[in-house]
């Protein structure tokens, strides 16, 4: 018994993303029916939010302010140098 409730335990934000996005898709259901395409959408947004949720919270990974800046960093300094190495006569449109 305490192992199952240490599963949940340790399993409650995955357990939780993955009734949010059950109840996503099946309110999308229910109201692409009735054509309600507005909450439809805020349905579809709702799944695909906690879907990357649950992801993220399967790999480790975390928002953070710091987090965030070190990957603006990163793509910046590489937006920067596959500029700096393209040539001055590239053809633009």
């Amino acid at each position: 018994m305490s192992t199952i409730a240490t599963g949940l335990i340790m399993m409650r934000w995955e357990l939780l993303s993955a009734v949010m996005m059950f109840m996503a898709s099946q309110l999308n259901v229910v109201c692409r029916k009735t054509s309600r395409n507005g909450m439809a959408f805020m349905f579809s947004s709702l799944g695909l939010f906690t879907t990357c949720w649950f992801v993220m919270g399967l790999m480790g990974i975390s928002f953070s302010q710091e987090g965030f800046l070190h990957f603006w960093s990163v793509t910046k300094d590489v937006f920067f140098d596959v500029m700096s190495k393209t040539p001055t006569d590239w053809p633009m449109p």
